[in-house]
């Protein structure tokens, strides 16, 4: 009954002009450091339970916090990518909550002079939308404990966070969706976070309002398809309490997957107690900061978007930003284009390279093939099936291309093929034809017959081949 609900209130989902849809969005984002925000514990998010923490992590009495400057260049690399004007005096203030996973009873932030403010991040016809972002601030804080069940884990207390808020400037679901996406693609091509949010990497939260109601904060949304669902929802469900002549009270909810629920009323700056952190001392930046870090970083996601699918690689879009999620493999990539440099790279790189990892339900590695050596397979005089049989024999055994070569009895003096795994791959690139043969069409088999010879150059008897053809099939 739960999932028809849901289903329904989310297939049906459209935004109705009376009914304003209005957001702003909280991203949590874990920065990519050894070290926590103020202690030496080292940062670990896949470790055994509470095997990366300090007395201070733990809330111990008589300890105190130390800043971690990787943390904070980190955080001043964000607020450059995101446009904010970088503040010259910032400082720490405690939040007041008691949580479990909370173990000093407050959690250092940013709230009174956070590090930056006033940016801005527009989205373009690489993110599908249109719209320029205004975000209001970004804060360094530490992250919390984890709680599984009666256990809390506190590897992740301390690890340094940036909250970055925006401005209610989100008007529709797609705008949301695609901020996150390349938000998530920014910081992690720039070594900010990994950005995922599947491992809580960044965490993500939601504030909807309908026609300027009171909003409604959504939490624990762990996916992009959740926080889309859930903002689906919770609009439908606004504007039904609209219609039906319902108030709408300003509080937190939660989404399971199917509805959102209420946790708890939303909190006001003031039931925090806000108070300014007495042990750490004030930051002062100097006045060019931002334009120092500025000229050290890499070409931000779209201008490298840009270029990828231009001349001479003219990537499709969805191709150039996979290479960017992967640093490893842009630089492959070019690698690879600068030393082949003929028509055909896009298609040895992503159709036959990264299709022999994925057909053997591997992910691409760059260490098992150099770009050397892929250039020297695709330029060589080898037939196609003979290319993909090396390297097919690369990738699923990691042997260097000369071994490869010779397993499969295609150098150049080889006296014999290796013709069972030959006729394999021709039947697994010829799939119409075998079909045709099995519908009963038996002499199609000649089809397969010459493109086997063809590779072969005459090397191996025709029968042979038909032979073995017949027992495949």
């Amino acid at each position: 009954m739960l999932r028809r609900l849901t289903t329904s209130a989310t297939e049906s989902f459209r935004l109705y002009p009376e009914y304003k849809f209005k957001c702003g969005v909280e991203i949590h984002t874990q920065l990519k450091t050894k070290y926590k925000l103020f202690s030496l514990s080292q940062t670990g998010f896949n470790d055994n339970c509470n095997t990366k923490v300090s007395y201070f992590d733990l809330g111990l009495p008589g300890t105190q916090p130390k800043l971690n400057p990787e943390a904070l260049y980190l955080a001043l690399k964000a607020s450059v990518a995101l446009n904010m004007k970088i503040q010259p005096f910032s400082k720490f203030d405690r939040k007041h909550y008691f949580y479990p996973d909370q173990p000093l009873g407050y959690q250092i932030t940013q709230h009174f002079h956070p590090l930056a403010n006033d940016g801005v991040l527009e989205l373009n016809e690489f993110d599908n939308a249109s719209g320029q972002i205004e975000i209001e601030t970004v804060q360094l804080e530490q992250d919390t404990g984890k709680k599984f069940g009666d256990i809390i884990d506190f590897n992740r207390a301390g690890t340094p966070l940036i909250e970055v808020v925006t401005k209610p400037d989100f008007q529709d679901i797609n705008q949301v969706y695609a901020f996150i996406k390349k938000y998530q693609l920014l910081v992690r091509h720039l070594g900010i976070c990994s950005g995922d949010l599947e491992t809580g990497a960044i965490r993500v939260d939601v504030n909807l309002s309908v026609n300027d109601n009171p909003r409604v904060e959504l939490k624990n949304l762990g996916t992009t398809g959740d926080i889309v669902n859930a903002l689906k929802y919770e609009y439908m469900e606004q504007v039904r309490r609209l219609r039906t002549g319902e108030s709408i009270i300003q509080e937190t909810k939660s989404w399971d997957g199917y509805t959102t629920k209420a946790s708890r009323s939303k909190e006001n700056a003031v039931d925090y107690r806000y108070v300014p952190d007495s042990e750490l001392p004030s930051i002062y930046l100097s006045v060019d900061i931002g334009d120092e870090i500025k000229a050290s970083m890499p070409e931000y996601p779209d201008q490298l978007l840009s270029r990828l699918t231009s001349e001479p690689y003219n990537l499709q879009l969805a191709h150039a930003k996979n290479l960017l999620a992967e640093p490893e493999h842009l630089h492959y990539y070019q690698t690879f284009f600068e030393k082949f440099n003929l028509p055909g790279a896009n298609k040895w790189m992503f159709q036959e390279l990264i299709t022999a990892f994925s057909k053997l339900d591997k992910d691409f590695d760059v260490n098992v093939i150099s770009p050397d050596a892929l250039v020297e397979i695709a330029k060589s005089d080898y037939s196609l099936v003979s290319k993909r049989l090396i390297l097919r024999n690369i990738v699923e055994n990691q042997v260097p291309l000369e071994k490869a070569i010779a397993d499969l009895n295609l150098a150049s003096d080889a006296q014999t093929i290796n013709v069972n795994e030959l006729c394999s791959e021709i039947v697994k690139l010829n799939p119409d034809v075998v079909k045709r043969i099995q519908d009963g069409y038996k002499n199609a088999i000649q089809v397969l017959v010459g493109k086997a010879m063809k590779v072969t150059k005459g090397k191996v008897h025709a029968k042979v081949i038909k032979d073995t053809f017949d027992k495949l099939l």
